[in-house]
């Protein structure tokens, strides 16, 4: 367990690093000059085969969402490198999840240095119409995790996600 925390920590170094060569290498969209956090427009197509989500780069390179859990709005930075799912507490309580101190059972690895986390289970995640049922995540403490993070633990229950021409594509 501890050496896949490592690699999931590792990955997201490896993924933030990737995503600002990648911002260095093509022209920023023109949505690089709104605000840093707010999270830009979105396009939802009918894919050939299912329903795809086009999601800008902001300005510092990431890419910002909003979706729903249990009905609830929740803002997402999407990270390749994170193995899961990672709310904060504050984000968490809007939808009725307040883990006990002795929650806080697993440790986890993040570029701040090594944390408690709580392990849960979300019945659904819905983003821009692509929707993902029985998805693995931990809640962090407010002052270890300022935004969340939509890890593999949704992406891989995708048919495809794939960066290209400044956009992360998902495709269900």
């Amino acid at each position: 367990m501890r050496n896949l925390m490592i690699l999931a920590a590792t990955l997201a170094g490896l993924g933030t690093y990737m995503a600002q060569m990648a911002d260095q290498m093509s022209p920023a969209p023109a949505s690089a000059s709104a605000s840093p956090n707010k999270a830009p427009a979105q396009t939802v197509a009918q894919a050939p085969s299912g329903r795809s989500l086009n999601i800008p780069r902001d300005a510092r390179g990431h890419f910002l969402t909003d979706g729903h859990i249990d009905g609830q709005r929740v803002n997402f930075m999407i990270d390749t490198g994170a193995s899961l799912v990672a709310l904060n507490e504050k984000s968490a309580a809007r939808f009725g999840l307040r883990p006990s101190r002795s929650d806080y059972n697993a440790t986890v690895t993040t570029a701040n240095g090594t944390i408690k986390a709580a392990r849960t289970r979300l019945a659904m995640i819905e983003l821009g119409g692509l929707v993902v049922r029985d998805v693995d995540a931990v809640v962090l403490p407010d002052e270890a995790l300022s935004e969340n993070l939509l890890g593999l633990s949704f992406l891989s229950k995708l048919k495809r996600f794939e960066y290209a021409n400044g956009r992360l594509v998902l495709e269900q």
